[in-house]
């Protein structure tokens, strides 16, 4: 078995201004496979995406677990590569799925979600990302974030169009330039990153980390638990609450 315990908590909340929550999150400490999506596209049909590709994944991940192997076997490349495959098709899959069933509804047409995906295996945490959500490493009081947001922002600052501060109050903030569901294809990113006892990790939709100082993490997370996450969402209610708020943390032990 793994040389590590997991436990995970999640919490979702409406947040102040919305008049429903798109948002979805799957937890599963047994197979240790952590997910956080945000849906878009109105009329119910962003809380269908993200269910529908929660849901999509966690079944792709599942059947595709055996191939990995037996747990004591020793990490290589190869198992590494593999690990990453399994959980971009996963989210491939889910891809499919949403755009599926919005071609089949008019209704639900031109939805989506994003997807910030954590698998942990053996001693290292597989990372898949698309959109605008976040999944953060907390390490002995250091923060390091591991996803990458695909916006239009985000996309700017890259190319030296913009700075970091103009980020902050572009109107164009929340333009997400990938999402699954939009299309039948997304690119995917994936990481890896290896995970020491004592790590806490982080998956949270826009509607917390908009409002959240990098440097706040460590004192919310060291609340520990359920008390943690419930620190997040108020503190992400108190600042403005403008967006659904979802929270996953996962701590690791040995």
């Amino acid at each position: 078995m793994s040389m590590f315990t997991v436990r995970s908590y999640g919490m979702t909340d409406i947040g102040r201004r919305r008049q429903q929550n798109e948002d979805a999150f799957l937890r599963n400490d047994e197979i240790r496979l952590f997910v956080v999506a945000d849906g878009m596209g109105g009329h119910a049909a962003g809380e269908v995406a993200s269910a529908e590709a929660v849901d999509t994944i966690y079944g792709m991940v599942k059947r595709g677990l055996p191939n990995l192997g037996p747990e004591e076997d020793p990490l290589t490349d190869d198992i590494i590569s593999s690990a990453r495959r399994l959980i971009e098709g996963a989210i491939q899959a889910a891809t499919y799925m949403v755009y599926a069933i919005s071609e089949v509804d008019a209704n639900k047409s031109g939805m989506g979600t994003t997807i910030s995906a954590a698998y942990i295996f053996k001693n290292v945490l597989v990372t898949g990302q698309v959109g605008d959500s976040r999944i953060y490493r907390c390490r002995d009081g250091e923060v390091l974030q591991l996803t990458e947001d695909h916006t239009l922002v985000g996309w700017q600052i890259k190319q030296g169009l913009i700075t970091e501060e103009e980020a902050k109050v572009s109107p164009h903030r929340n333009v997400i330039t990938r999402s699954v569901g939009g299309r039948d294809y997304v690119e995917v990113d994936t990481g890896v990153v290896e995970i020491r006892p004592g790590d806490k990790f982080l998956l949270c939709s826009d509607g917390l980390h908009g409002y959240l100082q990098e440097e706040e993490i460590p004192d919310i997370m060291s609340l520990g638990g359920e008390n943690a996450a419930a620190g997040f969402i108020k503190l992400a209610n108190e600042r403005g609450g403008s967006d659904n708020i979802t929270v996953v943390l996962v701590e690791v032990d040995d």
